[in-house]
């Protein structure tokens, strides 16, 4: 390849090539709106390349599997409440709620997880995600807000270790535990890893 000139890919039926971000921002488009539609399981490599004009082994290259495009593709908003307003003591049981709610209505995060435990692209998504949305959701509310950062490890421990066994794993006992059930048992654990002082 010539030094300074833009890397190009053909594009199916011999259209007119296109350089290798604008593939990349194609797949990725291509690719978010597919598995808006279809979700993950039925979401195929070959239906985004037909919808992103390109061939099928060239999203294999740039992104190497399914679950390697999931991962780079997912916006996930956790769509936190914001918990500034809630009363301390009520702090974990709000949490908790919150996240059953967002798990029994969307198939996005488990799918995310299920990527995460073999992908390492899925991996440092869901990082992403808990680092920066919980994260910054935890500083707001503990005592002292050098510790959000351990508190928000904390928590996302026990959530991310519900959703994947309940999710993912689909183990029957927590399978089978409704919602409310869950939080019930969840919600004194999160709560006193937000408000608990830190153990000496």
């Amino acid at each position: 390849m010539t030094e300074g000139v833009p890397q190009t890919e053909p594009t199916p039926g011999g259209g007119r090539p296109r350089n290798a971000d604008a593939t990349r921002a194609a797949i990725l488009r291509a690719a978010r709106e597919r598995f808006a539609a279809d979700g993950y399981d039925r979401a195929t490599i070959r239906a985004i390349a037909a919808d992103a004009r390109i061939d099928p082994s060239m999203v294999m290259r740039y992104y190497g599997s399914k679950e390697g495009l999931f991962a780079a593709a997912a916006e996930f908003d956790l769509r936190l409440p914001d918990l500034s307003g809630t009363p301390a003591d009520r702090l974990g049981e709000t949490l908790v709620s919150f996240f059953f709610t967002r798990w029994e209505e969307d198939t996005t995060l488990p799918a995310l997880l299920r990527t995460a435990s073999t992908n390492p692209s899925g991996a440092e998504r869901v990082r992403d995600i808990f680092a920066t949305q919980l994260g910054t959701a935890v500083a707001r509310v503990v005592a002292d807000p050098t510790e959000a950062p351990h508190r928000a490890g904390l928590v996302a421990s026990q959530l991310l270790g519900v959703a994947l066994t309940r999710y993912v794993l689909r183990l029957p006992p927590m399978v089978d535990l409704s919602p409310p059930a869950l939080a019930a048992w969840l919600a004194p654990t999160i709560q006193r890893y937000l408000r608990d002082p830190t153990p000496r």
